[in-house]
């Protein structure tokens, strides 16, 4: 029988990932990996760090395949921004 998860749903992984980088991981991480990604399985706190998203996405994935994981980037409010273009044009 396969192992059940704890952390089913994305908006559970983004909580539970976010928890683990602000009380275990933000202190360690924030003086020397600023602007590098971390991807975090949230369940046993391990984490992958890359140089970009996808890097630590792979590091993650060979290490433990079987589990999802929680990415943001070191320093930073979000792992990557949006950035909107707004194409309507100015009347006047």
């Amino acid at each position: 029988m396969a192992q059940q998860r704890i952390i089913e749903k994305p908006g559970k992984l983004i909580v539970a990932g976010k928890r683990v980088y602000e009380e275990r991981l933000r202190n360690i991480l924030e003086p020397e990996q600023h602007g590098r990604f971390v991807a975090i399985e949230p369940e046993s706190g391990r984490y992958f760090l890359g140089d970009s998203g996808a890097e630590a996405l792979i590091a993650a994935h060979n290490a433990m395949p079987e589990q999802r994981f929680f990415l943001a980037r070191v320093g930073y409010p979000a792992a990557h921004r949006v950035l909107r273009h707004d194409r309507r044009t100015r009347l006047g």
